[in-house]
């Protein structure tokens, strides 16, 4: 996605070998008009699919899925890292690792929200050793439900990330492709859509 790259050169900044700060327009501060393009670049991929929900982690991810879920009409289901005092009912539970924050955590979803009879497209904002989005796939399969796809707003692909979930048989769709973050310059790869 042009706009995506366009944006990430001019506005990303490089932290480390790994690391990319897009807090300006993704993870913090969020760029509507982007994010809305975004998601109809995700809708537009996955619509013969015959999505039924749309599931992200939170927080950095909502944004990109919300439009996506608009885009297809259908809901944005988010997993929670923190259970609140409303959500009592049964859970299901999966543990996901993140690389930037150094730390795991218990993500959850209501049972009542996701069922067999879901067809779901994940939508995360990276997509770097690919531990978000397997958590997201364990929570899915709990309920039954049938993962079409995941769009990733940007890939580091240079970490194992999308081989870890091609390998277990998912859709891998990303609007940028980092091939590397050495020497504080972004380097990138051709993007899948």
């Amino acid at each position: 996605m042009k706009e995506l790259v366009a944006r990430i050169k001019e506005d990303g900044r490089v932290l480390g070998d790994g690391v990319l700060k897009v807090d300006s327009f993704v993870t913090h501060q969020v760029d509507p008009v982007l994010m809305e393009a975004i998601g109809k670049v995700f809708a537009d991929v996955f619509r013969a699919a015959n999505i039924t929900k749309v599931v992200t982690i939170e927080a950095s991810g909502i944004a990109p899925a919300l439009y996506t879920a608009q885009e297809l009409g259908v809901p944005l289901v988010f997993a929670r890292k923190s259970k609140s005092l409303t959500m009592n009912e049964e859970l299901l539970t999966a543990q996901v690792y993140s690389f930037t924050k150094q730390v795991t955590s218990t993500v959850s979803i209501s049972k009542k929200f996701l069922t067999k009879d879901d067809n779901v497209l994940l939508i995360d904002d990276f997509l770097a050793n690919g531990q978000a989005a397997k958590g997201l796939i364990e929570l899915c399969q709990q309920a039954g439900a049938h993962v079409e796809g995941i769009g990733i707003v940007i890939e580091k692909s240079f970490q194992d990330g999308r081989k870890l979930l091609e390998d277990m048989g998912i859709k891998v769709v990303s609007l940028a492709r980092i091939a590397s973050l050495k020497a504080g310059e972004v380097e990138f790869i051709k993007e899948d859509a």
